[in-house]
């Protein structure tokens, strides 16, 4: 299951992040977003992947326009605090594994 954060934490946080991290964008009552975090949920099982957050868009407006999120489901892959690619089609579980690999291909 998915750690839920607020802006603010994730904003405090960023300042110091390190590393590869992603947090996934969502609103409580889009079905194309609890599809998407279910399978989050699935590849988050199988290990070997960096740490997922969410965040429910609707208390986000700092990082939703500075990012220019333009939909949900959201899922923004970071590098040292900064958002180095951002996926809305969310397809298949080996995507997101593959996205989200700790030690595989660097992200685009």
């Amino acid at each position: 299951m998915l750690e839920e954060t607020t802006e603010q934490q994730l904003l405090q946080r960023l300042d110091t992040a390190d590393g590869k991290e992603a947090l996934f964008f969502h609103t409580p009552f889009c079905g194309t977003c609890r599809l998407a975090e279910r399978m989050l949920d699935i590849v988050a099982v199988t290990g070997g992947i960096v740490q997922v957050s969410k965040l429910n868009i609707n208390f986000a407006p700092t990082l939703r326009d500075r990012w220019q999120i333009s939909s949900v489901p959201c899922l923004v892959i970071l590098e040292q605090g900064n958002p180095v690619r951002k996926e809305y089609a969310i397809g298949s579980v080996v995507d997101l594994h593959r996205w989200l690999a700790r030690d595989g291909e660097s992200v685009r």
